[in-house]
């Protein structure tokens, strides 16, 4: 991968600002989809720059040690008050860390915006002697770089998270899934794991306490469906990692069948200052069902590309315009959040709230917070047929409609599908995004018809333009 460009939908909506390393990252051997350096987009794997990292927010939770630079020693983190949430949660009963969780109202981070706290409660009441806790690494959304920030710069949040957690459910040990591209967060969580150990602090007798807790890291082979928690579990497991079909959940069937708590990097960067300051603190944050703050990553178009920590409820305008300050030049044509498997927002729409039911009623979603805006000179067709043919390389292949669905859709868009058994194409279109919504296994085909559906609804215009032509 040494040298390898990005081909990721954020280094495609800003092409033609390197179009020799875009061109590289289409003719090279191997495909990448995403290398977490969306602000510099298009993106290579050679250097490392540091983008701005900055909290917009009136507490910040998940980047307030990290603004001034990265705390990656056990020394420097211990020095900012770190490991404190640890030794306060193992004071507790078990019962009282997780109240203090659900009391919170946290979501996931990763897309599915599920309550955490219902599924630590759910392993906590379960009866198995053995359960896990498990890391989702896997940051594989083009347009998402809060993870990799998050784990090379702040790496014993983390643990601790984890370690929290442990306690919490009962379990003894955890497992970090990685993303194969992170490679030095592969370098610092090794680094930082170690000295964890050493220094007393995963193992038996935690804190002199009676709690038993190691972690495993386990770096992933280069697969985006490994982002979804079930296929990612098989990952680690050693199996295909395909989609497990839900009933039964993780968290009652998780990891080798025992009970799991799946919760992405961002998600357990949140439990440290929970445990410190208390749910009904976090709880204050926010609006509506969408509590405390939540990091975004501005894609290289904005004038201040970054990562950046914001409240639930100030609108996506104020992201777009006044964070992020706007395009570099062109005009602002639309904005897809949470990766390239959710809608896409038009401009009218700016003033949408930025919380999980207020983006999701407009066809849009939290997702994972990759925050990307693409201008006049990406066509809504060219986007569509790139999108598709990202969701059909990475599909898993359990279900048809993800595995040939994805690639129908890519072809009818790019004009390359022949015969369509004399349906017109349009019918075509909604058939296909229609079986995409209805039968697939997961959100990666539910979300290829969720961009899809937003497309049909927003930038209808071209999309006829199109089918007209064929």
């Amino acid at each position: 991968m040494d040298g390898a460009a990005c081909r990721g939908t954020a280094c495609f909506v800003a092409r033609h600002l390197n179009p020799d390393r875009w061109n590289t990252a289409v003719t090279q051997g191997q495909t990448v989809h995403c290398l977490g350096k969306c602000y510099e987009a298009p993106a290579s794997a050679d250097g490392n720059l540091r983008p701005a990292i900055e909290s917009r927010c009136r507490e910040s939770i998940v980047l307030e040690r990290i603004r001034g630079g990265p705390v990656r020693t056990l020394h420097d983190y211990q020095q900012q008050g770190g490991y404190s949430a640890l030794q306060l949660a193992l004071k507790r009963t078990q019962a009282v860390v997780v109240d203090e969780v659900e009391l919170s109202q946290l979501r996931g981070r990763g897309g599915a915006g599920f309550a955490t706290g219902k599924k630590w409660l759910s392993v906590f009441r379960h009866a198995s002697p053995e359960k896990f806790v498990v890391a989702n690494a896997d940051e594989g959304d083009p347009g998402a770089f809060i993870d990799r920030l998050l784990l090379e710069d702040d790496p014993h949040c983390l643990i601790e998270a984890m370690m929290i957690c442990g306690y919490a459910v009962g379990a003894t040990h955890g497992y970090i899934y990685l993303r194969k591209e992170y490679r030095d967060a592969e370098c610092i969580l090794v680094n930082a794991l170690e000295e964890a150990r050493s220094n007393g602090l995963l193992g038996s007798k935690v804190h002199g306490s009676t709690f038993t807790f190691d972690i495993t890291l386990v770096t992933g082979r280069g697969s985006y469906i490994c982002g979804e928690e079930t296929a990612l579990l098989n990952a680690i497991e050693g199996k295909r990692p395909e989609v497990r079909v839900r009933p039964p959940y993780p968290t009652t069937v998780g990891l080798f069948g025992k009970p799991t708590v799946v919760n992405n990097v961002e998600t357990f960067a949140n439990i440290p200052w929970i445990v410190l300051h208390g749910g009904a603190a976090f709880h204050s944050l926010g609006f509506s069902d969408s509590r405390g703050t939540k990091a975004v990553s501005l894609n290289s178009l904005f004038r201040r590309p970054g990562l950046y920590e914001v409240e639930f409820g100030i609108t996506v305008r104020e992201i777009v315009e006044e964070i992020g300050g706007g395009l570099r030049d062109g005009y602002l044509k639309g904005v897809m959040i949470g990766g390239p498997l959710a809608g896409i927002i038009p401009p009218e729409l700016l003033d949408t709230q930025f919380g999980f039911e207020e983006l999701q009623a407009i066809g849009a979603s939290i997702g994972h917070g990759g925050v990307m805006a693409f201008d006049e000179r990406t066509s809504i067709v060219d986007l569509v047929q790139h999108v598709f043919e990202f969701g059909a390389f990475e599909s898993c292949g359990k279900c048809t409609p993800c595995r040939h669905g994805s690639r129908q859709v890519a072809n009818l868009i790019s004009h390359q599908s022949g015969s369509t058994s004399g349906v017109e194409p349009s019918v075509r279109w909604n058939q296909l995004i229609e079986a995409l919504r209805q039968a697939s296994l997961c959100g990666h085909g539910t979300g290829m018809a969720e961009f899809a559906e937003s497309v049909s609804h927003y930038y209808r215009q071209e999309l006829e333009a199109c089918f007209a032509s064929r």
